[in-house]
């Protein structure tokens, strides 16, 4: 039957492609059955590429148009699309970029025909209607506002509309904003009916699955449609040659600056893009990198990176710094552009070129760890023109010499073909209002919310996951966890130990993340370098970071170097150096990065909410930036070595690993690279504080920022419970329902239905050891802000007052689980949540039982713990960014 309907077409890297004949549709499979899950992703050959003038931002405006429903698929039918995915679990969405869209699902494998018939329904049959549109559109505009927020992204947009004056990458993928605001539906319609076509496009599936079984679901699926009426376009137009650099310089209300030197880059399939990838790594890929070396290392920028991802046409090769608050943009300009030209005279060393090629060969070993995550790179790879390119990449990689790299930076690395940008934050500072009175919920009829269409409940993980993890105590003080699964290769390990932010003393609470920050900046035995060369020779990677209560280590690596990274971890953890030069550094880029903080409007609402359901010395209390900027500055390296010697040791280290790992192996390595280290004292004792319990609403809190195209507003209140509470699962599946996800009552009325913001959403935070709330977040434009908070309200009391139905509780249950099954076909899920089960003191069956307490939930249990926590007269609102008022005040 296959031959038949389909004609084999190729494979490369087992993966296969067939071409469906009765529509040209390109079919590309891989089987994957590390796990019970499928993805299925659909690829047009159509971006912002292909836009012009009057109509940017139409292929990411009809991404967004194309989940409003289709012929079948629709909220009159009761099968929205967002609905009918997330009830079974699946992750759903869309990107799109400058050469390619895509819309794709991860999802239990039985449900992979649903996926495929949806997105053939809406390749055809989209309803594109302009009452949908006018809605949308300001969610779009929404979306832009926030990345208007970011200074980087403005100075990103910046760049490329200077880089190119002809080329159609001159457009943001998102659009100018005057286009999103008037493009009409007819214009959109004519788009949609130009491009999204079997025959221009590819249907990609991985997973647990074979051709036997898949090829026929999508012949049912899309077979029936036809070929596009008229030939797909060409884009025909070329960028002149650059005759001289140009500069752009962006100045906005800010506190640290950026610098970007660009330089075109060959089209993607060009033999060269594999001699500049190496030399990407060469100049800014981890701490032996030249820039991180004599930018970063310097004390002169918090980071530095390289953005060189392949295009369809000729692209840009973008060199950027963040730089700290002291540093000047044309050091550092010049800095980079000094660096380039060393590698163009002096060429690059045999070691770095070697150490640059395995790192790049372990990520794309680590690409193949998920079913999404292999279909996204096939994604780009259709994008640039062959899905080959990423399966044939290693042998092109390797064939890369110091010879070539020397060539290619010469070629294309040319000041005449550069653009620079400069990101200057605006001098004067503008003032913060003081809060203002509280603003009561008003009151408003609530909007309506489509039951959700029965579907069949996820299935279960074949076997069961707990009975398969080894669980052993190698040493006194260590709990070491591990699941060997289906890929090969592939390592992820997760782990922690009791030194979170909660055990810093009082007389400086941010020694705990001072000291997680010096961890990879060299030992005893190895100085940062050292450590990077030895990580970079094989890929590996580790990093720290520090919650309330733990430190916490994460690595990735390959089977063989097991031994070497956990000797590595506990080298770091056991004997850092705390060089007082390197502390120097590190602290100027964390005041730096605090400094930042300053301009996120999410951040500042964060702490102005955590200060009014909080008291000072709760775990959730959030202090303000400039106190953490004090206490930062105030540390010293004799404070770090306190700490450490005080709280760091064993006792309750745990370290959780999955993939192709073998236990005996992992056990030994952390028996040898852990013993005879002391023992830890680090307990979580009565915590001695409580969140406030509101009796009246405290004052709305106003955060002004300058600036601002959206504001951040988080409505909430403490629910006085902990995850151990008998009530925190039916609190939890209560707060999803409101806005667990797209499907979930916030996301279908005040985004979908209404139009007011590009996301909104609803959860439940707390921890095993403390206390905690639940909130919404939003953002809304200024002009929105009133009505935005009007919709909110609306669902907040249709919430309270009426409960939730046993429709979604049966709906947003099989949710969860199906996500949940879904979050552990990595190794990096599973490892994830393996560490932080054993942080909570479970047993491996946990892995398993999770889903039987979700299931086990009563309709009477999820309404009774809404009514018992949530008291909408007591709500506290907190709200940052640039307030019409306020801006007026300024101006």
């Amino acid at each position: 039957m296959m031959s038949e309907l389909f004609e084999f077409v190729t494979s490369s890297g087992g993966i296969n492609e067939w071409t469906l004949k009765s529509n040209g549709l390109r079919v590309l499979l891989l089987e994957d059955h590390s796990a019970p899950v499928a993805a299925s992703m659909v690829t047009y050959h159509v971006g912002s590429r292909n836009e012009a003038v009057g109509y940017t931002g139409s292929t990411h405006l009809l991404e967004h148009l194309m989940f409003k429903g289709s012929k079948d698929f629709n909220k009159d039918k009761n099968t929205s699309i967002w609905t009918l995915l997330q009830n079974v679990g699946a992750q759903i969405n869309a990107t799109t970029w400058l050469d390619r869209t895509n819309y794709y699902e991860l999802l239990p494998k039985a449900h992979l025909h649903m996926a495929l018939r949806i997105e053939a329904d809406r390749m055809r049959n989209a309803f594109l209607r302009d009452n949908d549109r006018k809605p949308e559109m300001t969610v779009v505009r929404n979306e832009f506002e926030q990345g208007e927020n970011n200074p980087f992204s403005a100075l990103y947009k910046a760049l490329w509309a200077a880089a190119y004056t002809s080329h159609p990458y001159h457009h943001p993928t998102i659009g100018w904003r005057s286009d999103i605001e008037n493009v009409s539906i007819e214009r959109l319609r004519e788009f949609y009916n130009t491009f999204y076509h079997p025959n221009n496009a590819t249907v990609i599936i991985v997973g647990d699955t074979s051709a036997e079984e898949a090829l026929p679901l999508v012949a049912d699926a899309f077979g029936a449609i036809p070929r596009s009426p008229s030939p797909i376009p060409e884009m025909y137009t070329t960028e002149p040659p650059q005759e001289g650099q140009r500069r752009v310089i962006v100045k906005r209300a800010g506190q640290l600056g950026f610098v970007a030197v660009a330089y075109k880059s060959p089209p993607g399939l060009h033999s060269d893009t594999h001699a500049l990838k190496v030399l990407r790594n060469v100049l800014a890929f981890g701490k032996t990198s030249r820039l991180y070396k004599a930018i970063v290392d310097k004390g002169l920028a918090t980071s530095v990176d390289i953005t060189a991802s392949p295009f369809r046409d000729a692209g840009l090769y973008v060199v950027y710094a963040q730089l700290t608050k002291e540093a000047k943009h044309e050091e550092v300009e010049r800095i980079i552009v000094d660096e380039i030209e060393r590698v163009q005279t002096d060429g690059v060393s045999d070691d770095e070129v070697a150490r640059a090629q395995a790192q790049l060969e372990t990520d794309f070993v680590f690409s193949r760890d998920g079913a999404l995550s292999v279909a996204s790179y096939l994604n780009e790879a259709i994008a640039i023109g062959d899905w080959k390119a990423y399966t044939e990449m290693i042998p092109k990689l390797r064939s890369v010499t110091a010879a070539s790299v020397r060539a290619a930076a010469a070629k294309y690395l040319v000041v005449d073909q550069s653009t620079v940008g400069y990101f200057i934050p605006k001098a004067k500072e503008d003032k913060q209002p003081q809060p203002e009175d509280v603003v009561p919920p008003p009151a408003a009829e609530a909007a309506a919310t489509s039951s959700p269409q029965s579907v069949p409940p996820p299935s279960r993980p074949v076997g069961s996951l707990g009975s398969r993890v080894a669980d052993s105590r190698p040493i006194d003080g260590t709990r070491v966890l591990s699941l060997n699964t289906g890929i090969k290769e592939v390592i992820t390990i997760e782990g922690s130990i009791l030194a979170g932010h909660w055990h810093s003393p009082k007389s400086n609470p941010k020694l705990a993340a001072l000291v997680c920050k010096m961890l990879d900046q060299g030992t005893k035995k190895h100085t940062k370098f050292e450590i990077s060369e030895l990580l970079g020779n094989v890929g590996a990677r580790i990093s720290f970071s520090v919650t309330s209560f733990h430190l916490q280590f994460w690595a990735r690596c390959l089977r063989k170097d097991v031994p070497l990274v956990v000797g590595l971890i506990a080298e770091m953890l056991r004997e850092p150096a705390f060089n007082a030069d390197d502390f120097e550094t590190t602290r100027t880029r964390k005041v730096s990065d605090l400094e930042q903080e300053k301009q996120r409007t999410r951040a500042r609402a964060e702490i102005a909410f955590a200060q009014q359901i909080y008291p000072v010395d709760h775990p959730n209390y959030k202090r303000e930036i400039d106190a953490d900027i004090d206490d930062v500055r105030a540390a010293t390296v004799a404070d770090l070595h306190q700490f450490h010697a005080d709280l760091y040791g064993l006792g309750n280290l745990i370290v959780a690993a999955a993939g192709d790992v073998e236990h005996e192996v992992l056990c030994r390595a952390v028996a040898d690279s852990f013993a005879g280290w002391r023992v830890s004292p680090a307990r979580i004792g009565p915590l001695g504080s409580k969140a406030l319990q509101l009796d009246a609403a405290p004052a709305e809190a106003r955060v002004f920022v300058a600036d601002k195209t959206a504001i951040d507003v988080a409505f909430g209140q403490p629910t006085g419970i902990d995850r151990e509470h008998p009530d925190y699962l039916a609190l939890e599946l209560a707060v999803y329902i409101l806005g667990g996800n797209f499907s979930a009552r916030l996301m279908q009325t005040v985004r979908d239905q209404d139009g007011l913001t590009y996301g909104i959403s609803a959860r439940q935070y707390s921890s095993t050891f403390a206390d905690g709330h639940w909130a919404v977040w939003a953002s809304f434009a200024p002009t929105l802000l009133e009505r935005g908070r009007e919709s909110t309200f609306a669902q907040l009391e249709k919430w309270f007052n009426d409960g939730v139905t046993a429709e979604e509780l049966r709906a947003k249950k099989d949710s969860i689980k199906g996500s949940y099954q879904v979050s552990l076909a990595k190794t990096t899920g599973l490892a994830e949540n393996m560490a932080r089960h054993a942080e909570r003191g479970k047993a491996p069956s946990y892995l398993d039982t999770y889903v039987d307490d979700i299931e086990s939930l009563t309709l009477e249990q999820v309404n009774g713990a809404l009514r018992k926590y949530v008291k909408l007269p007591f709500l506290a609102i907190a709200a940052s960014g640039t307030f019409q008022e306020e801006k007026k005040n300024v101006e």
